[in-house]
């Protein structure tokens, strides 16, 4: 079964010689105004260097972080920079994203020539989904084409993702493609058995991710924050873990559906720790500690599977033909309780046969760097985060969603 993008891409349409407004996702680490790492910016490179080719005007557009106005901090000048030195070509930077000062900048560029705009969130309008601000973003840029290939931010209902695309033709770029094409892949066609892997700590977003992830995977293997609340349903105490009480009656439906479709050897399939790693004294800087998860005392914090838990999840891992891996499975980033995410990843890494799908922003992190190769070691790594998770879980992307048919 092939499996077909469902909307216009820029591959469909004349680009040659035009002004192309192009959202990107440039949400980069960021340390004392250094990108830590530029994973997302690399994978915006053959793109660019083929609108190049086609002698188009290309203005850029991107968010950076959760500003709450004007940031100096989270400014996109050092992107411009890092861009400049990937491309070997300049790129020019505007301080705004609207207004006189784009369009002036705009109008002096020349043929093949790239221009990054300051941080669209530095406007409230923006995440609001403003009519009136995209009109602006659009007119700004003298666009008269405008490329989605941001696809870590098309689950986003923003100005630049779906208000925008009321002002100016829109289709997707190569990076959206590939990456719905791989996940979409992953779900509807996969190398059987399809295992999933999921960690991370946003309970309540995993929570429509987990319940589709039941319906078509073979096994379902648990950890990190999300596989407390499952623990909680199952009778056991987390101490003083993370954990979400609101949603108790959906981790108790998910159980059941678990129950529904693997029966009663559903324990097999779907996949809890058994034992935890903890810190007795509640610290991830703390030692760590594996005890069996109905010995977690009042005061102990979960923070990574136990020895016996990650035994299960790389056995199931080994016997798999695909793998969708989303959320780090402890505190991932002390050494201590970076254990199961480390063996995960290893297990991946010596199973090239294995078609491994990592998505999510933290679990990326990790794997890059882990991995020597920075992610090669696997067969496909998202840029998307949530973006990825409403895909699997059948959700709205409105930034593909509102694109030319």
């Amino acid at each position: 079964m092939s499996v077909k993008f469902p909307r216009k891409t820029w591959q469909d349409v004349d680009l040659v010689g035009k002004t192309v407004l192009v959202r990107v996702d440039y949400n980069v680490p960021l340390r004392d105004g250094k990108i830590e790492d530029d994973f997302r910016i690399v994978a915006t490179l053959p793109m660019l260097r083929k609108l190049v080719e086609k002698k188009c005007r290309v203005v850029l557009i991107s968010h950076l972080g959760r500003p709450e106005g004007f940031d100096e901090s989270l400014s996109l000048r050092p992107v411009a920079e890092r861009l400049s030195e990937l491309l070997g070509r300049v790129v020019g930077f505007v301080p705004d994203c609207v207004g006189d000062k784009v369009k002036t900048a705009v109008k002096k560029m020349s043929v093949g020539e790239i221009l990054l705009l300051e941080n669209l969130r530095f406007y409230s309008e923006e995440e609001t989904n403003d009519m009136d601000f995209a009109k602006q973003l659009a007119k700004s840029a003298l666009a008269k084409i405008f490329i989605q290939n941001g696809y870590g931010v098309v689950h986003r209902a923003h100005a630049s993702t779906d208000a925008i695309t009321n002002f100016t033709p829109s289709v997707a770029g190569p990076l959206v493609v590939e990456e719905w094409l791989n996940i979409q892949k992953a779900i509807e066609n996969p190398n059987r058995p399809l295992v999933a892997v999921l960690g991370g700590a946003k309970i309540a977003d995993k929570l429509p991710l987990i319940e589709r992830i039941v319906e078509i995977s073979d096994k379902v293997v648990l950890g990190g924050a999300v596989a407390n609340n499952f623990l909680m349903s199952l009778g056991f105490s987390v101490g003083a873990s993370l954990w979400n009480p609101e949603i108790d009656q959906q981790t108790d439906k998910i159980i059941s559906l678990a129950k529904k479709k693997f029966g009663a050897n559903w324990k097999q399939f779907f996949i809890v720790p058994v034992d935890v790693a903890v810190s007795k004294n509640g610290n991830p800087d703390g030692a760590r500690h594996v005890v069996a998860r109905a010995a977690v005392g009042a005061n102990n914090a979960i923070f990574d599977v136990g020895t016996k838990s990650i035994n299960r999840a790389t056995e199931a891992i080994t016997a798999a033909g695909t793998v969708i891996w989303n959320g780090t499975f402890g505190v991932a980033d002390k050494p201590n309780f970076a254990h199961a995410s480390s063996r995960i990843a290893l297990t991946l890494a010596n199973n090239p046969q294995i078609y491994s799908l990592v998505c999510g922003g933290d679990t990326v992190d990790f794997v890059r760097g882990w991995d020597n190769l920075k992610g090669g070691s696997f067969s496909y790594l998202s840029t998307g985060g949530g973006a990825a998770l409403n895909q699997i879980a059948g959700k709205k992307l409105y930034g593909i969603d509102s694109l030319l048919c």
